[in-house]
């Protein structure tokens, strides 16, 4: 499929949910994302891959508004989100997964997961979420009263996608969900991912080191290196490139 044709009921594609436009991001004096340009439509995985250093991390951390573009534009749904405060973007539905999970160790599962809908007022919304998490992390539900700190890497994994499940997410951000777990773990990871996209609708944009699992589940995907987009396309045609194959996928 070509990268830029996503099926929508056999009519033309569908405008982006989520668009990134020439984005320039600094640390201070160093330019860490040197104007890329992306786009993510409603109901798709879309992966970012890259080596360590590349600018994934950064990236998602501009669309969240955590680490605000010098320059460019993003925006959800046709509203220009680009200088809004992170809470604000949060609000409007777009909700990170931060790399290395960041829960909150002093808190329980539970009360973890209560933070996950602290913009939210629906109570009812609220427990049917709750119970949606639960199914997805039966894990999670055994542990509810258990301190997030005390949880294995991977169950800590499985709560910050839980916590982050509850605002809920308009568009998904998720960064290097296969960092910490063990392995099983990870491919259970992979399957809820695979799940919230296939039977949720969930829009995910994916960052990953872990090229062959990412493009594996992704619809399409974006190669970075050393702030710029140097491959993008269909996740299946991304696997066949020989360079891509050569420097991401280990052959």
């Amino acid at each position: 499929m070509p990268e830029n044709e996503h099926p929508t009921n056999g009519s033309a594609p569908a405008p982006p949910l989520l668009r990134v436009e020439d984005i320039h991001t600094a640390y201070g004096q160093i330019l860490a994302v040197k104007g890329i340009s992306l786009e993510v439509r409603e109901g798709e995985i879309v992966t970012l891959i890259g080596g360590n250093g590349a600018g994934k991390t950064t990236t998602l951390n501009t669309i969240s508004g955590i680490t605000p573009a010098s320059r460019g534009r993003i925006s959800l749904g046709g509203e220009v989100i680009t200088r809004l405060r992170a809470h604000d973007i949060v609000k409007r539905g777009v909700i990170q997964v931060p790399e290395g999970r960041k829960i909150f160790g002093r808190l329980t599962v539970l009360e973890n997961l209560q933070m996950g809908a602290f913009t939210r007022t629906d109570e009812a919304g609220i427990a049917a979420d709750m119970e949606h998490v639960f199914t997805l992390f039966p894990r999670l539900k055994e542990r509810t009263g258990q301190y997030g700190g005390t949880l294995s890497g991977g169950e800590q994994q499985m709560l910050a996608i839980g916590r982050a499940l509850m605002a809920p997410p308009r568009v998904l951000l998720m960064d290097e969900p296969s960092l910490g777990p063990a392995p099983m773990l990870v491919q259970q990871i992979f399957s809820v991912i695979e799940t919230l996209n296939r039977e949720n609708n969930t829009t995910i944009l994916l960052v990953e080191q872990n090229a062959l699992y990412a493009l594996n589940i992704a619809d399409r995907g974006y190669v970075l290196q050393s702030g710029y987009i140097t491959h993008a396309g269909a996740a299946a045609e991304l696997r066949e490139d020989e360079a891509i194959i050569e420097a991401y996928l280990g052959v």
